[in-house]
This record gives structure tokens, C-alpha cells and sequence, in this order.
């Protein structure tokens, strides 16, 4: 018996064919969101990575080896001295009768300056007069004596022997005369010296003596008593360092700067070095001459002289704070090919401060790492910084173009 097709249960309904599509679409979105976080992920650690190997390169500053000035100027103290300068010292004693000229006096070659009173030096002479006239007359005896016994002789009277001693004796007075004489002049000589004068022109610079002074002759005994200085020209004399002297050529002008003559500056020139350096100081002795014809520059000043020392165009300078000192000696970290540190032992000279000339080692083309780390070493990979110079070149460079 069939049933009734009433009580047969429907189908159940089939399920939208768009259902399926999306839930394609939810599992490819799921795959492509882990795709993308694991992309994301390894981007990052690759961008990380990067970024510490960058952090991990150091950043430097970089000079260029930069030439020196023209002229460097070197300023070295000095003595400034008179042309020419005198102590005068008595050559008699005695006591001081009077002087004439006082400190700061001008005075002319042979000007009196003072005299002095000798009685000892008087009597002297009155003796030594007196034994000239004396051996005078004996002379003058002997002489006489001597003809008489040649006279003699002619005639066999007396003996040869005798006649030789008589003419011999002739000829002892004639030298004790000689002799005589000599001693008058030597102190006629001296009573000259009983007058002081000056021994050029110049100007009395000092007077170390008084009325009624007792006076010794010589150098030994004392003071001088006066001294006279020749100021037309005045000498400079200069203690050049060792490393500097053989850049001094004679004729080069120095100008001269001094404490009391702050507005004004004086010119010298170089006349001469003592071509030798002093084993205490290691400088060499240099003599300047400077005209002083209105007398500004007074003896025993003290001077600032300032030289323009020609630079040498194969010495190049350096910031002091680019050098290394290292077990080797001196040397200096340069940025080579690839930004890799290339080390390069230097030879450097003068001293100037912030800067040190160095002679040899590297060429005006070098990238000269500044206050290079002292862990720094040769294959080193740096990073050289833009200075404000390079950028500003750069803005200009791009200014040009627009």
C-alpha cells in the first residue's frame, strides 16, 4: 500500500551556492594575513638588522690637511741696548776734584766730564823729571869721558880695555836717559787721566760718583763712574728658538713693540746671529738694529719683536687633537677607500697651539679623522660626518642649479 503522498516528509533545502565562495574567500583572507605577518615580521628583523649594523659603524669628523698661512708670525721677547755703551773707570787715583756732566746730559767725543786730584801722581812726576836731568848729566859726562879716552888711545897713553869700558859706559847712561824719558811720558800719559772724558757721543746714562770721592784706579776696586751711551741706533738682541733659527735671514725685517709705546711700533732688521746655540737655552743669540734718531728707544727696554717667518709649502697643518700617540710613535687615522681607517705615522714640527705643522706622513688630499676614539685601528669601517662647510657647499651647489 503506497502512503499518501501527504505524509512524505520535503527534502531538506539545499544551502545558497554563495555560501560556499565566501567561505573560500575567509580561508584565502586567513592564509594571506599569516603570509603578511611572517613578511612583516622577517622585514622587521631585516630592518633591525640593518639598522644595528648601521648604529654600530661609528660616525666621525673628518678634516682636510689644510696649508699654512703666507707668513707665520713669531713674537719673541728682546733686550733693547745702545749702539754703542761705555763704563768709564778711573786710570789714577785720587779724590774727585769736580764733575761737569750730569745723567741724561748729551756730551761730545772728548767733552770733560770730570776731574780728578792726584798729588800722589804729581810728586811722581816732579821725581821722574828729576832723574831724566840727572841722567842727563851723567850722559853728557860719560860721553865726554868716552872721547877723551879715544883721544888717548890714539896715542898708545892708556889701554884698549880701558877704553872700551869707558865707551861702554857712554852708552849705559844713553839708555838709563832712554829710560828715563819713558818714564816721564808714562806719567804725563797719566796726568792726563786725571781728566775724565767722554769717549764718543752720546748721553750720560749714569754717574755713580761725588765731589771728594776717593778714587782707585781700575776696574776692580769699584763702580764705574759714569757711564756714557751712544743712542743713535740701538741694538735688539733675540733668543731664537733652535728649530726656528735656520728660517732667519739676515736683512729680514722684525717689528718691535714696547710697554711704554702702546700707539707706535718700531722697525729693526735683522744684522746678524751669534751661529751657535747655547747648551742651557737651545736658542741662538740674534742681533737686530733699529735707527732711534728721535730717541723713543731707550737702552736696557724691554721689547715684543715679531717676525713674519716664511711657511714652508710643503708643511701642512693639523688640528692637535688629530693626533695619535701610539706605541710606534706618532700617527694619524685617514678615512680610505670604502670608508675603511687607514693608520699613517706623521712627522710633525712646530707646535702652534691648536695646530701642529706636520712635515711628512700625508698629502693635502687626506680625510684626517678629528679626536679620532683611541680604540681606532687600521680596517676600521667609519662613517665620515657632513660638516656645516660641506653642507653649505652643497646649498650652494643647489642654489646654482634653480
Amino acid at each position: 500500500m503506497k502512503p499518501s503522498p501527504s505524509l512524505i516528509p520535503p527534502p531538506p533545502p539545499r544551502p545558497p551556492r554563495y555560501l560556499g565562495a565566501i567561505g573560500v574567500l575567509v580561508l584565502a583572507a586567513a592564509i594571506a594575513t599569516a603570509l603578511f605577518g611572517v613578511m612583516s615580521r622577517r622585514q622587521s628583523e631585516a630592518d633591525l638588522r640593518t639598522w644595528t649594523d648601521a648604529a654600530a659603524v661609528p660616525t666621525v669628523a673628518v678634516v682636510t690637511p689644510a696649508r699654512g698661512e703666507k707668513h707665520q708670525e713669531l713674537v719673541l721677547p728682546g733686550d733693547v741696548e745702545a749702539f754703542y755703551q761705555a763704563p768709564i773707570y778711573a786710570r789714577v787715583s785720587g779724590y774727585v776734584k769736580m764733575w761737569y756732566e750730569d745723567i741724561g746730559a748729551h756730551v761730545k767725543s772728548g767733552q770733560l766730564l770730570a776731574e780728578i786730584d792726584a798729588p800722589d801722581l804729581d810728586q811722581q812726576l816732579a821725581q821722574a823729571k828729576g832723574n831724566l836731568a840727572s841722567a842727563k848729566a851723567k850722559e853728557e859726562l860719560a860721553d865726554l869721558t868716552a872721547k877723551r879716552w879715544r883721544a888717548l888711545r890714539a896715542s898708545d897713553s892708556v889701554s884698549q880695555q880701558t877704553t872700551d869700558e869707558k865707551a861702554g859706559d857712554a852708552v849705559a847712561q844713553h839708555a838709563a836717559v832712554v829710560s828715563a824719558e819713558a818714564e816721564v811720558e808714562r806719567l804725563n800719559a797719566l796726568e792726563g787721566f786725571k781728566r775724565i772724558t767722554a769717549p764718543f757721543d752720546g748721553v750720560v746714562t749714569a754717574r755713580k760718583t761725588d765731589v771728594g770721592a776717593l778714587i782707585t784706579a781700575g776696574s776692580s776696586s769699584g763702580p764705574e763712574l759714569f757711564t756714557v751711551a751712544d743712542m743713535h741706533a740701538m741694538r735688539i738682541y733675540v733668543r731664537v728658538p733652535q728649530a726656528i733659527a735656520p728660517q732667519l735671514q739676515v736683512g729680514m725685517k722684525a717689528t718691535l713693540r714696547l710697554p711704554q709705546h702702546t700707539e707706535r711700533t718700531f722697525t729693526a732688521t735683522l744684522a746678524t746671529t751669534s751661529n751657535a746655540v747655547a747648551r742651557d737655552s737651545r736658542t741662538v743669540l740674534a742681533e737686530l738694529h733699529a735707527d732711534n734718531a728721535d730717541g723713543a728707544l731707550l737702552a736696557g727696554t724691554f721689547a715684543e719683536v715679531h717676525f713674519q717667518i716664511p711657511e714652508s709649502p710643503d708643511v701642512l697643518r693639523l688640528p692637535t687633537s688629530a693626533l695619535l700617540f701610539r706605541e710606534h710613535g706618532l700617527e694619524v687615522a685617514t678615512v680610505g677607500p670604502q670608508n675603511h681607517v687607514v693608520m699613517k705615522p706623521v712627522e710633525v714640527g712646530r707646535d702652534l697651539g691648536t695646530e701642529v705643522e706636520v712635515i711628512s706622513g700625508i698629502d693635502a688630499s687626506d680625510r684626517v679623522i678629528d679626536s679620532p676614539p683611541d680604540s681606532i685601528a687600521a680596517g676600521d669601517v667609519v662613517k665620515p660626518a657632513v660638516t656645516a662647510a660641506k653642507v653649505a657647499d652643497d646649498t650652494a651647489a643647489t642654489a646654482g642649479r634653480m
